[in-house]
């Protein structure tokens, strides 16, 4: 490095340090990354480029330079679309009769959510070759804590996940975009800066600036309703947000105030959470009044399979079996199971089998707390596939994995369906 001031940095492709250069002078590539404080952050979030479409690129080279869309027929939803189709302004969770019309040129294909997991296991496994703290969000992204491995890898965190995403288009044969910072926060918001194939960095000192200048949504758990709740409020931007002490924000709030003047000023103290061997994956909930009515049942029943589904998914994980839990005014539990047809991970399927259960208990008994949870846990290859008896089932779950998506993307508010289903209640 040259002068006391030169900011540090390296090349991704053969990670020789460089200084602030248009290229690599020992190879002469144009993929150069420089911040004050790379050295020092080890917390990241990786995310595969537009999953499922490069997948199937990778899989026929004929797709390569042509706009992709994974989801259903002309009834159905995207899934995802490559980076080629999004500049048509296709999108997730968009009709795909509007996804044609925007872009018709389009290869259309549908999901092959067995080939997908299988991928999405492999990226895992070299994730853990880096460190045991792997904590997946999802199929195809996950955060990681790389404190601590300088000596095992020989190299600051920063050059391991450069390395790493190389062998990742190497080895696998897709690609992926890194995010490093701090905390889980700012990881996830650098990873989004500069797909594909990108490497944003968000350090202690730069954040603050580049927050102040980002809508409210950047944060997790906006939504479009809370957005524009918040707008109706005078707040529109984290700079908006700045001016308001925690107690006003956490009465106006409750505890969401508390998230949104913390992550405004870049605090986030979360660790990363390994991902651990279970027998089951469950939610419940404690009603703050006890509930006998069998719709209000449904819906807060409902709302936990979404949870349980949701935390399957960022687990690659499905169930055999459905369970059911119930707690009466009195304190007296109530456990009903039933085994699936076939292994499960959609929430659809889950309510379904959830409340036929629940029909049999719904019975004017009042109830303190209910609770859902898929047990007999396996790996999601065999999940849910369409056959005889539901032949829709494929549709709906490329509709759920889309709604997955943009939650994913904006917050759990985003993107709601209504109690689940009633038309096959």
């Amino acid at each position: 490095m040259s002068g006391d001031n030169a900011i540090p940095g390296f090349c991704r492709d053969c990670l020789t340090e460089t200084v602030q250069l248009d290229r690599c002078r020992h190879c002469g590539s144009p993929r150069l990354l420089h911040h004050q404080e790379i050295n020092e952050l080890s917390i990241a979030h990786i995310d595969c480029d537009a999953f499922y479409a490069t997948v199937e690129k990778r899989d026929n080279p004929e797709l390569k330079d042509k706009p992709v869309i994974i989801g259903g027929g002309k009834r159905g939803v995207v899934s995802t679309a490559c980076y080629i189709a999004r500049i048509h302004g296709v999108h997730s969770a968009m009709p795909m009769f509007k996804a044609l019309k925007a872009c018709p040129d389009a290869v259309v294909i549908r999901p092959d959510m067995k080939k997908y997991s299988r991928v999405g296991r492999e990226v895992r496994e070299m994730m853990l070759n880096l460190t045991p703290f792997v904590e997946p969000l999802s199929i195809d992204e996950a955060f990681l804590d790389l404190s601590g491995t300088q000596r095992l890898h020989k190299r600051s965190p920063a050059r391991t996940l450069a390395q790493f995403a190389k062998r990742i288009e190497q080895d696998i044969g897709i690609t992926v975009s890194v995010g490093l910072s701090h905390n889980k926060f700012l990881a996830k918001i650098a990873s989004d800066l500069d797909k594909p194939l990108g490497f944003s960095i968000l350090g202690r000192h730069d954040a603050p600036s580049f927050l102040k200048k980002q809508s409210v949504s950047i944060i997790w758990g906006v939504g479009v309703a809370m957005k524009r709740k918040l707008k109706s409020q005078g707040i529109a931007t984290i700079a908006d947000l700045l001016t308001y002490d925690q107690a006003t924000l956490m009465k106006r709030y409750g505890v969401m105030g508390k998230r949104l003047y913390e992550l405004a000023r870049a605090q986030d103290n979360r660790k990363i959470k390994p991902q651990r061997a279970a027998k089951s994956v469950s939610a419940e909930t404690t009603f703050a009044i006890d509930i006998r009515e069998a719709k209000e049942l449904e819906r807060k029943l409902w709302q936990l399979c979404e949870k349980v589904s949701a935390r399957a998914k960022a687990k690659a994980i499905a169930g055999r079996t459905a369970i059911l839990k119930l707690k009466t005014s009195d304190f007296k539990t109530r456990t009903r199971s039933q085994t699936l047809e076939q292994p499960t991970q959609l929430a659809d399927r889950l309510f379904q089998a959830a409340k036929r259960m629940l029909d049999a208990e719904a019975d004017g008994t009042a109830y303190r707390l209910i609770g859902i949870g898929l047990g007999q846990l396996i790996d999601d290859v065999e999940a849910d596939q369409a056959n005889l008896f539901d032949p829709d089932l494929n549709k709906r779950a490329d509709v759920e994995h889309a709604m997955d998506k943009i939650r994913g993307k904006f917050g759990s508010e985003s993107i709601e369906k209504g109690v689940g289903f009633k038309a096959r209640g």
